[in-house]
């Protein structure tokens, strides 16, 4: 059975970092493109990083550019978000998602597994 489960979000000042990781299971990992989408209350959730299944497209939000990195390790089957430089504004839940598709999916419906989220909150 396919699993996503996500962690390491929690409450971080402004300009801190975090990383969150999202470990999968009951699925190849090397079939599936990864990403990272985002959901504050009142707004629609938003992709925010996502990479290719080879992990050679990669994909960032302009409101994070420069500020996050998305990764993956092959071997542990686990995605992960590095964010630095945290703002307010990246308060929110985020979620970790797989899709089959090659390249990289803007979409959160060409997303068929999702994780239940982990919260991260920036204090300013």
């Amino acid at each position: 059975q396919v699993q996503l489960v996500e962690s390491g979000g929690g409450l971080v000042q402004a300009g801190g970092s975090l990383r969150l990781s999202c470990a999968a299971s009951g699925l190849t990992f090397s079939n599936y493109g990864m990403g990272w989408f985002r959901q504050a209350p009142g707004k629609e959730r938003e992709l925010v990083a996502t990479n290719s299944r080879s992990g050679i497209s990669i994909y960032y939000a302009d409101s994070v550019k420069g500020r996050f990195t998305i990764s993956r390790d092959a071997a542990k089957n686990t995605v992960y978000l590095q964010m630095n430089s945290l703002k307010p504004e990246d308060t929110a839940v985020y979620y970790c998602a797989a899709t089959i598709d090659p390249g990289v999916v803007i979409g959160h419906t060409g997303y068929k597994y999702w994780g239940q989220g982990t919260q991260v909150t920036v204090s300013s």
